[in-house]
């Protein structure tokens, strides 16, 4: 399996390549050059646990390292896990609920960045190389990735994060981790200027070979790998195929599940949930992808007006098209506006927003109703999934994913519900020092820092 940018000026690389390079050279995001046909695979797949299931799925796109040593990192990815089959499904009445926050750092994100960290590992010490990975959160990914890489010694990470505008939880889940290969960075200004700064330094080329940098955001084809696994595990537990319910800020979480479709997996329709920030809502109701301002929610990890991995998607939907993606790129970032021409086809995929009054009325429905607890992020897709999508239509199973452990977001969760709910994990954080550099929003800033931080000369 190769790998190619959306932007066409890169093909051929490798697994390993592709991994380490993160965002593509010419500024586009890497996909595979085939996507895999696994339909005659789905019989004998059907009863695998999750591991067994990633063992099977993922080297069909790397084929770069011995099969045994990556059954190997797959498994030992998901050994912290603390669920018996790294992820759960949890029925409320006409919804299933695919519970992906039984990792580390309690959000869905270790199921891939446990994995990533693992991949990066083994391939700079097989290639005797190092990396300094720079990434922007909007909560999550930091504290993942973070957990993935802490204590590697030829990895040194760097996480910027919006000052303010992640929960104060996610924010010690950051910065209260003291390997000396840990830099938190508290950015003034929105996920979206951080997300900017680290695709501005990334296009630096020669900064990016001098530092040798690389990416654990969405950007990073492993990431989404890795998610399109929990797709096929749950797909393949549904009796008539699954339509499921993502909430979503940067669509890498749901451009997995497109991808799990396009290969095969019994996957009716994907209805994409955003907040506020419409972005997405609107693009798939006008075919006009705008940006507008970013506004703070109960569910800080979608405050994002920018999707970064919708890139991908629009690639797919351009007809593997380069040219014409470029064009619409370059529309959008000169006017903050593009327009793909009419709507786009919903049959697979949709999208609603969901405000704050209807978020908060979920948690109370769902926990009035089942004794059942949702975090804000997951409320906005059972609210999108009750209200937009109706299984009694079409012959699938209703799947909300659920993004984080609700005691990730205490506040929101009591004025929904009336009670704070607690987890060991992060009650243990309470009281622990915190270590963060705050900067201005500013590119310079950020390229200053990171050198100084280094604990080895920098290599051309």
């Amino acid at each position: 399996m190769k790998y190619k940018s959306t932007r066409g000026q890169v093909a051929g690389l490798s697994f390993s390549d592709a991994l380490l390079m993160g965002l593509a050279s010419d500024e586009g995001l890497l996909v595979p050059e085939t996507i895999p046909d696994i339909r005659p695979d789905l019989d004998r797949w059907r009863d695998l646990t999750f591991v067994e299931l990633a063992q099977a799925l993922i080297p069909k796109f790397i084929d770069d390292i011995d099969p045994t040593t990556l059954h190997g990192l797959i498994a030992d990815s998901y050994a912290t896990f603390n669920h018996d089959d790294v992820v759960a499904l949890q029925q409320l009445d006409g919804i299933t609920v695919l519970e992906l926050f039984h990792g580390p750092t309690l959000a869905f994100k270790d199921v891939a960045l446990q994995l990533l960290g693992k991949l990066f590992e083994h391939v700079l010490g097989e290639r005797g190389q190092r990396l300094n990975i720079l990434g922007a959160t909007s909560g999550d990914t930091g504290s993942a990735a973070i957990d993935g890489v802490r204590g590697q010694k030829n990895i040194d990470i760097f996480i910027m994060y919006p000052k303010g505008r992640v929960s104060p939880l996610q924010e010690m889940q950051m910065t209260t981790v003291d390997d000396d290969n840990v830099h938190c960075i508290e950015l003034e200004g929105s996920f979206d200027d951080c997300q900017n700064i680290m695709k501005t330094v990334f296009a630096d080329a020669q900064y990016k070979s001098t530092y040798q940098l690389g990416a654990v955001n969405s950007v990073n084809w492993a990431r989404v790998l890795a998610q399109i696994v929990y797709y096929g595990y749950a797909s393949l537990r549904s009796s008539a195929g699954a339509a499921f319910c993502v909430p979503t800020g940067n669509f890498g979480n749901v451009f997995a599940a497109y991808l799990a479709q396009r290969m095969g997996f019994p996957i009716a329709h994907l209805l994409v949930a955003t907040n506020d920030n419409d972005i997405l809502a609107r693009f798939f109701a006008t075919g006009t992808y705008a940006r507008g301002e970013v506004h703070q929610t109960l569910s800080p990890a979608m405050d994002i007006q920018v999707a970064s991995n919708f890139e991908r998607f629009l690639y797919y939907h351009f007809e593997q098209d380069s040219d014409r993606l470029v064009a619409f790129m370059q529309e959008f970032a000169a006017n903050g506006a593009a327009s793909i021409g009419a709507p786009p086809d919903t049959q697979l995929m949709s999208s609603v927003a969901v405000n704050r009054e209807q978020t908060l009325a979920a948690m109370h429905e769902v926990n009035t109703q089942f004794g059942y607890v949702l975090d804000p992020h997951t409320a906005v897709g059972y609210h999108a999934a009750r209200n937009h999508l109706d299984h009694r239509e079409t012959p699938t199973d209703i799947v909300v994913v659920a993004t984080a452990h609700p005691a990730k977001f205490p506040e929101a969760v009591e004025e929904a519900t009336g009670s704070e709910p607690t987890h060991p994990t992060l009650e243990a954080l309470k009281g622990l020092t915190m270590h963060r550099q705050a900067l201005p929003c500013d590119i310079d800033a950020v390229k200053t820092y990171l050198v100084e931080q280094l604990r080895s000369e920098p290599r051309a």
